[in-house]
């Protein structure tokens, strides 16, 4: 099944070509029997508990997201689905960067880890599988206060500053999971991956928009409740997919505070649960505080406060004027008045201008490939009337006319001498002059623009307005090419192993097919001369010997083993003992199918 055919649901057709990078195919038919099996447990287990601590609108939105717990979803049946509420879904190979994370959720896409987890983490996994994307993301979807706070956090998310230091967090988690996930990992290897986690964790430094953000992301979207301290409803997808930590949350030695801003103060770690977990009286509130930290990231403050953030980040941002103007590239200088507002701004390397979010023609990093520098202001003696409102007989009067000779001299002292080439309006608003000839200095004589560099470009407007991280135009300018060289581990299964997931399918088509019910006990008899470790199979086959009410004797030989197994091998203990509650209690019919 290739990804390509997922490109019927709108939303998915929609993404750019940086974020279709990506997508890898689903490969359904690499989903074991075992894998099915894991996959059902878990949903049988969520819903048997989330029906009464989830928030109201799970159980319905597994439907509505085109899950069953039947089998593990296909990911054109989801996008069918979700198509229907106005978003999509795609699979990724694991862990991808979290600006694009972001800017998926921001296209309304749910970005879906194409693998699941083994059978010994059944409980809960660092590492994102399609249990937690589609069993713990999906189903709340279809709230419509809820979806809209989730592509509204994309959109804001997409312009967060990060760091280099959030990279390399990101690197450390990512090869951290892969390695959790591999069925062979070496004990130390692990150790020092949790280590180089933890070091990253405490050397982040002062943390970034995207660190602070991911935090408010974390207690919301991944580990949230709703309704009230005492009696609150879990809505978080890491909540709603791990069968382990979705119920110890709710004791009483997790402590539950309401959500409010303060959130941003409290770091998470991934691999352990958590010590305390927010509380949102409704999805609205959660709108209401992501606009609180809003207003305090550069895209909104602009300034030099933008500018700042932009040159510590290091890595590709806009600097927006007030004419509309849009200069991407990597900042490395401003210059600012005595009152702190930047009157000059300088990028190093390929850089592009843009107006509304598309490159100017003839303006993309292979033309600035060199960086580009312009004042900011107003000009001397034009005080209530900036350079990007003149009129055409405002620039007469400025002598400011094509093909001519002109001298503009800026409050900041900034003075630019050439011929004009061309001058640039954009509603109303002039955005680009081009200059010939041009000679630029500051009111110290330092020379900022020779005329042997060539063309000058000079960028218009009264003050920057806005900086955000990454490209105006991130198609034309290929922002977020960065792919982790991490691979996630494809298990290679022995002789063994593919032995056992055919007993597997013999019990899952025996169940199915509603027949033959016979042979059970020559499957069961393999399980003990082969697979002495497996439980879950023979769970499986205990639930169908009970339900059918078959071969008693059987079905006690099997309850005993399981029994015993959860008695002398603890970690096994609970999965067995909610197995065989599972099977007193059988899921509605409605969500098998």
């Amino acid at each position: 099944m290739s990804h390509f055919n997922d490109f019927n649901n709108p939303q998915v057709a929609a993404l750019p070509g940086h974020l279709k990078q990506f997508i890898v195919d689903q490969h359904y038919e690499h989903y074991t029997p075992i894998d099915h099996a894991v996959w059902r447990y878990v949903m049988r287990q969520n819903y048997s508990y989330l029906k009464d601590v989830a928030y109201y609108p799970y159980i319905p939105g597994l439907q509505k997201a085109g899950l069953t717990i039947e089998h593990i979803p296909n990911l054109q049946e989801m996008n069918d689905a979700l198509g229907k509420i106005g978003w999509g879904a795609v699979t990724v190979d694991g862990f991808i960067p979290p600006a694009a994370f972001m800017e998926y959720q921001a296209y309304r896409v749910l970005v879906i880890a194409a693998d699941i987890r083994q059978l010994k983490h059944i409980e809960y996994t660092p590492a994102p599988d399609i249990i937690h994307e589609s069993a713990g993301h999906a189903p709340i979807i279809a709230d419509k206060d809820y979806h809209e706070y989730l592509s509204y956090f994309g959109s804001i998310g997409a312009k967060a500053m990060f760091s280099a230091q959030d990279f390399e967090l990101y690197e450390a988690i990512r090869a951290l999971s892969i390695l959790k996930e591999m069925p062979d990992a070496d004990e130390q290897e692990i150790l020092k991956a949790e280590e180089l986690v933890t070091y990253c964790q405490e050397n982040m430094g002062e943390p970034s928009e995207m660190a602070l953000l991911s935090r408010l992301h974390w207690w919301t979207v991944e580990y949230g409740l709703i309704g009230t301290l005492e009696q609150p409803k879990i809505y978080g997808a890491g909540l709603l997919s791990s069968i382990g930590e979705s119920s110890t949350c709710m004791n009483k030695d997790v402590q539950k505070l309401w959500y409010t801003i303060d959130a941003v103060k409290y770091p998470y770690d991934i691999t352990k649960p958590q010590p305390q977990l927010f509380v949102t009286p409704d999805f609205q509130n959660l709108i209401s505080v992501l606009e609180e930290f809003a207003n305090t990231m550069a895209f909104r403050k602009g300034g030099a406060y933008g500018l700042n953030k932009a040159v510590e980040s290091k890595n590709t941002c806009t600097a927006v004027y007030s004419s509309g103007l849009q200069v991407s590239g990597n900042i490395t200088d401003f210059k600012t008045d005595a009152a702190g507002k930047p009157y000059f701004i300088k990028t190093t390397g390929p850089t592009a201008l843009g107006l509304n979010y598309k490159q100017l023609k003839g303006h993309g990093k292979d033309y600035h490939k060199d960086g580009f520098s312009s004042p900011v202001g107003k000009l001397k003696g034009y005080h209530n009337t900036p350079l990007e409102d003149f009129s055409e007989d405002d620039l007469k009067a400025a002598g400011m006319i094509k093909g001519l000779g002109t001298e503009l001299h800026f409050e900041s002292g900034i003075t630019v001498k050439g011929i004009i080439k061309n001058i640039l309006s954009e509603d109303g608003k002039i955005c680009l002059i081009t200059f010939d000839n041009v000679t630029v200095t500051d009111d110290n004589g330092t020379l900022l623009f020779d005329p042997a560099w060539g063309v000058y470009d000079m960028a218009v407007g009264e003050e920057i307005i806005s900086v955000f991280c990454g490209a105006a135009d991130r198609e034309a300018y290929e922002t977020i090419v960065y792919k982790s060289k991490t691979e996630t581990h494809h298990a290679r299964h022995d002789h063994k192993t593919k032995e056992l997931h055919k007993l597997y399918q013999q019990v899952r088509n025996c169940r199915i097919n509603h027949g033959d019910y016979g042979f059970l006990g020559n499957v069961w008899q393999q399980l003990q001369k082969d697979h002495h470790d497996d439980w879950l199979c023979a769970l499986e086959i205990l639930e169908i010997l009970d339900h059918e009410g078959v071969d008693p004797v059987l079905a006690a030989e099997i309850k005993h083993f399981l029994e015993e197994k959860g008695r002398n091998e603890p970690e096994y203990g609970k999965l067995i003992s909610d197995g065989f509650y599972l099977i007193k209690h059988p899921v509605e019919q409605k969500l098998v199918v």
